[in-house]
């Protein structure tokens, strides 16, 4: 399958990217909700500068992955949790 070139603008540059036709909507959502964020940013902070902005987006954005995947690794050691009583239950029921 061709991959597509596109441009994807960030903080005001742009960025020539190719991307799969099927990763093409899901890379454009990401700068949107990056750019999105950095605008965020300038409003609460009243930051200027490019650069900073972009370190606070991607610290936020890696606390927030962090966060998720602790939620998920707790989620799924409840999951476990429960495989393992009702085997144990349908073990004591047999």
């Amino acid at each position: 399958m061709e991959e597509l070139s596109i441009k994807i603008k960030i903080a005001d540059r742009e960025y020539p990217m190719k991307v799969k036709p099927e990763d093409e909507e899901k890379v454009r959502n990401a700068g949107r909700l990056l750019n999105e964020e950095i605008k965020n940013y300038h409003e609460q902070f009243g930051l200027e500068d490019k650069q900073d902005l972009l370190a606070m987006v991607a610290f936020d954005s890696l606390i927030k992955k962090y966060d998720a995947e602790s939620n998920s690794s707790e989620s799924d050691q409840t999951v476990i949790q429960k495989i393992n009583d009702l085997n144990r239950a349908v073990s004591e029921a047999i």
